[in-house]
């Protein structure tokens, strides 16, 4: 748990901080038009790099800490589901799925894994 959290929390800070910092790279490397608002891109950028430190925050305690990896989950569900509905209505081009492979579905697993480990070991418990 703590080494998925650590990976996540420097993928994370690392995607942020080249989003902020080169906001049209993306667009450039999958040849689709760059953003008229780059501005929004790199808010993007700077929530995912904050998810990163929460990620690295809760590796020192996975188990306390799991409401962090919950919103993490549930971001990484939401995100693709907002891809699909933006997709089929003809708002966002099939090449933008690939920055779901690395910032989502990759982490589906290992994330649903730790809060299962929580649910059996602790059954929710809030405190």
């Amino acid at each position: 748990m703590r080494l998925t959290l650590r990976l996540a929390a420097i993928y994370n800070v690392i995607w942020g901080a080249w989003v902020v910092l080169f906001p049209n790279h993306f667009f450039e490397l999958v040849g689709m038009a760059p953003l008229n608002h780059p501005m929004v891109w790199q808010g993007m950028g700077m929530v995912i790099g904050v998810y990163g430190l929460g990620y690295w925050w809760a590796s020192y305690n996975p188990m306390k800490h799991w409401p962090i990896v919950a919103v993490g989950f549930l971001g990484k569900v939401f995100g693709p589901l907002g891809f699909v509905f933006n997709y089929l209505n003809g708002d966002v081009p099939l090449e933008f799925i690939y920055t779901l492979i690395t910032n989502d579905f990759i982490w589906w697993i290992p994330f649903f894994l730790i809060l299962r480990k929580v649910h059996v070991d602790h059954k929710w418990k809030l405190s």
